[in-house]
């Protein structure tokens, strides 16, 4: 069964959102405060995290930070502000959808589903690695590895990465990746493609350049592009 982690200091909210959740067949735990939803990420991994923006102790952009320096768990935000820059914050900072309240708890229900099921290569079954010089991606385990140490990534991160090593020096268009790695269900801007390019590349950045890059062709898209 996946688990919930529900990160929100309003119970009612807490308490509508794990009934929902549970109805759909998942196991919810909830924590109201950063600290709180530290030690219980830590204890046991979730499946996903709904994590509300403004919490006591630690925000939750700083939670948000702190889980993606340790893992590639998905994050939904949840914010009672509608800003596009908070949008795009959120998303740059890695989290995986972005919720403004008030919203239907049936909606978020089907927002956690679209998330877990728009990665296929996060999920499925892979035998195998890899290999672009000192860059590694092993199937099996779902891991990169740079230099010999992993490379942490969000699970939407590393489903385009996958996607596009898959294809070496092939162009694909931001609408092509959208389709293939956010999903048909996707309602978000592609500015979202842009943004998973940006951290690839950060994480990416002792990549060999001689061996590879994730190249930009201007009004074409982008290319896993890999020396012949």
């Amino acid at each position: 069964m996946k688990s919930i982690l529900i990160v929100e200091d309003e119970q009612a909210i807490a308490r509508v959102l794990a009934a929902y959740l549970r109805k759909a067949g998942f196991d919810v735990r909830h924590a109201a405060d950063g600290p709180t939803a530290l030690s219980q990420f830590d204890s046991d991994v979730p499946s996903l995290v709904l994590l509300d923006v403004m919490l006591p102790g630690m925000d939750g952009w700083d939670l948000l930070r702190i889980i993606r320096e340790k893992s590639a768990c998905p994050v939904i935000m949840l914010t009672a502000l509608d800003d596009i820059q908070d949008r795009l914050n959120g998303l740059n900072a890695g989290a995986d959808d972005y919720m403004s309240k008030p919203f239907v708890p049936e909606e978020v229900v089907a927002r956690v589903n679209a998330v877990l099921r728009r990665n296929p290569h996060w999920t499925a079954e892979g035998e195998g690695k890899r290999y672009f010089g000192n860059l590694v991606i092993d199937l099996a385990a779902k891991q990169v590895l740079l230099n010999g140490a992993e490379v942490a990534l969000t699970p939407r991160d590393l489903s385009l990465l996958l996607f596009l090593s898959e294809y070496p020096n092939r162009t694909f268009t931001r609408d092509h990746l959208i389709e293939q790695v956010w999903g048909m269900d996707y309602d978000g801007s592609d500015r979202a493609v842009d943004l998973s390019i940006k951290r690839l590349r950060q994480a990416l950045s002792h990549w060999l350049p001689e061996t590879g890059e994730i190249r930009t062709l201007r009004g074409m898209g982008y290319q896993f592009w890999i020396a012949n």
